[in-house]
């Protein structure tokens, strides 16, 4: 760990110019975002399991209503999850396999 952070440092002293430092910018979730996105479905248990987990839209979202009158409105908040992207097509794996393979209804899902 000590040998990448004196790396990094000397990689940050030969930047010549901010755009330089920019590019040097490290992306911890990759592996993470790689692993969602390879994962396959291969059983309608664990299709069934995904397509619960991960809701369709973003449960966030409100409308705050006050006597009848709408007193604000809470964006969806799922987009700022550095993951958003990978569970959204986890899930229409998930249901493209309950429709494609197993021949099942998916309208209870959606």
């Amino acid at each position: 760990m000590l040998e990448a952070i004196n790396n990094f440092t000397k990689l940050i002293g030969q930047a010549k110019s901010t755009k330089q430092l920019i590019k040097l910018k490290i992306d911890f979730l990759k592996p993470l975002r790689k692993w969602l996105d390879s994962l396959e479905i291969h059983n309608r248990k664990s299709a069934h399991f995904i397509a619960k987990l991960i809701p369709a839209d973003c449960p966030f979202e409100r409308d705050v209503v006050l006597l009848g009158r709408k007193l604000a409105h809470i964006p969806p908040l799922c987009k700022i999850n550095p993951l958003y992207e990978q569970f959204v097509s986890l899930r229409f794996k998930a249901l493209c396999y309950l429709v494609d393979q197993c021949g099942e209804d998916i309208q209870s899902y959606c």
